[in-house]
This record gives C-alpha cells, structure tokens and sequence, in this order.
C-alpha cells in the first residue's frame, strides 16, 4: 500500500501543477477552486491512512477508498492491476 500512497501524491502534485498551470495562462481562479477539492480529498485520505493504526477497523476502509481513487489513474504507465479495488 505505500507504493499505492506514493503513486497518488504523485498523481496529486502533477495534477495541481497542471492545474496552476492552466489557471495561469487563462486568470481562472475558478478552475482551480472546481478542482482543488479533490486534490486535497486524496491527499487527506493518504495522509489519515498512513497515520492510522492497521489494527483500526476503518485501515480497511481508507485503503479500498485509495484504491477506488486510483482507478482514475488506471490508464497510467505507473498503475498496477493488484491496486484495482
């Protein structure tokens, strides 16, 4: 699962700087509020899961809600088939 962890903050800080990217050449500040939410979601979540006890009944549940999330990503050279929830 750290590998899996590793592979979303990754996914996370290029998809913001692609983000900041956009919203740089077109002055949307909208763009980013519309997308930023989600960035920070997964990054919460890797953050509570590597944080929490394995022995706590919600370890479980914060690593399937990981790995749904990174299905998104699944089309990346970097996903692994043993990640799909």
């Amino acid at each position: 699962m750290d590998d899996l962890v590793q592979f979303l903050r990754d996914r996370n800080m290029a998809d913001n700087h692609a983000y900041a990217e956009v919203a740089h050449h077109f002055g949307g500040d909208a763009l980013l509020g519309s997308h930023l939410p989600m960035l920070d979601l997964v990054d919460m979540l890797a953050r509570d899961y590597e944080a929490m006890n394995p022995a706590d009944a919600r370890h479980a549940g914060l690593a399937y809600a990981l790995k749904v999330l990174a299905q998104s990503y699944a089309e990346h050279p970097h996903y692994r088939q043993e990640w799909r929830p």
